[in-house]
């Protein structure tokens, strides 16, 4: 909203303004207020290219003006952003097809089956676009603020830090001009599609990207954790349910404050946090990573929690562990934990 100029406000406001027209989008992206997206016009005014930016998937807006229009939350995920159904508007969608050896309806269904606030950053290098059940294999577009001190930055376990995945999406997702090297992909067993195409060591020259990645480290690990709004939780069941979060829950076992993650390696199997392995087999070491808590309130309104949302609440991840790891917590004690969940 601060990139836009006066006059521009004013129709917004008036409602003269279609904000679901290309045009209006093209006049945006002119002014630098889209956020994520560089726009880069010819002469004549028209487009030529597109660019994106970590900020069209780790940041939104807090919707000061309107729905969708505000000032800029770095590293806040964009989970309204349905990245599968914009990916799938393509005109030729024939190049994804090719790499993943099937047909374009099947590349179609897959990206229309992740929804808002999912991405599937695997698909690319083993070709996996749907669990073994049929559900659909993407995972929650992650939080990229609150990472000072935390080790490996997905989901799942053992890809790499922070500054590893900014490398990896920059050069095999977003196609960016750099270098990537990780000869783990080149295994055509289990990452067949990347060790066909050579996602596994990118070599560009000249190289665009790797100059900008220690910059953009040290500020991603200089974005806080926001503080959950006043008046967001209960105050007093949040302090009951702190004491049962280091005690009688066991949840410090794995989520040690103040980091609210395990320093070290914090990764387990699908088995020991009682689920299936899916996700976790995609990944290098085959183990979930124990997600740091901080700012966890962003997520209250969706897509879920866990690394593909499918618990719809915290109650719901709390009755999980309370079924999984046999703990006697009656429904007062739930929802104390869930109030305090609430206010890290």
């Amino acid at each position: 909203m601060d990139a836009l100029p006066p006059a521009l406000v004013d129709q917004i406001k008036a409602g003269k303004v279609n904000l679901n027209d290309p045009a209006t989008t093209l006049a945006l992206l002119k002014i630098n207020a889209v956020v994520g997206v560089t726009g880069f016009f010819n002469n004549d005014g028209s487009l030529k290219t597109i660019g994106l930016q970590c900020a069209v998937c780790h940041s939104t807006v807090d919707d000061a003006f309107s729905p969708g229009i505000g000032h800029r939350l770095d590293g806040w995920a964009n989970r309204d952003l349905n990245v599968g159904a914009i990916v799938a508007l393509a005109p030729n969608l024939k190049v994804i097809a090719d790499l993943l050896r099937v047909d374009t309806a099947t590349v179609k269904k897959a990206l229309m089956s992740w929804g808002p606030g999912r991405f599937d950053a695997e698909l690319d290098k083993d070709g996996k676009a749907f669990r073994p059940d049929g559900k659909q294999a993407g995972t929650i577009i992650p939080n990229a603020f609150g990472l000072a001190g935390v080790n490996l930055h997905t989901w799942t376990g053992a890809w790499g830090t922070v500054t590893y995945w900014n490398a990896y999406v920059a050069n095999t997702e977003l196609k960016g001009k750099g270098v990537f090297y990780d000869p783990r992909l080149n295994d055509p067993k289990k990452y067949p599609v990347a060790a066909r195409s050579g996602a596994w060591n990118v070599r560009n020259t000249p190289d665009l990207v790797t100059s900008k990645l220690a910059a953009l480290h040290f500020y991603q690990l200089a974005i806080p954790a926001p503080k959950p709004p006043d008046g967001s939780f209960n105050k007093d069941a949040a302090a009951r349910g702190q004491m049962l979060f280091s005690g009688k829950a066991r949840c410090a076992s794995c989520h040690v404050p103040p980091l609210y993650v395990e320093p070290g390696w914090p990764l387990h199997t699908g088995k020991e946090i009682g689920i299936d392995d899916f996700q976790a087999n995609r990944a290098p070491d085959n183990r979930y990573r124990t997600a740091p808590l901080r700012g966890l309130w962003t997520r209250l309104k969706g897509p879920g929690f866990y690394h593909d949302g499918r618990f719809k609440d915290l109650t719901a991840v709390v009755d999980h562990y309370k079924s999984t790891f046999r703990l006697n917590l009656t429904d007062q004690e739930i929802a104390d934990l869930v109030e305090f969940l609430k206010s890290l």
